[in-house]
């Protein structure tokens, strides 16, 4: 159950960062540009964690 809800969130997490890089882009403001770049990152690394869980069987 946690490998899905930590690729679940990782999605979203990536998601909305990309929405947020997308819209500092076009309004020109650099710290939007930054904080949907970490939250992409913070994305990716829930997905990771959930992969891991997946192979681990949620023993971590």
């Amino acid at each position: 159950m946690g490998e899905f809800i930590d690729k679940a969130k990782g999605a979203a997490n990536q998601a909305t960062g990309k929405l947020k890089v997308a819209v500092g882009r076009k309004t020109d403001k650099p710290g939007l540009i930054i904080k949907g770049a970490a939250q992409q990152s913070k994305g990716k690394a829930q997905k990771l964690a959930g992969a891991v869980k997946g192979v681990l069987g949620d023993k971590i």
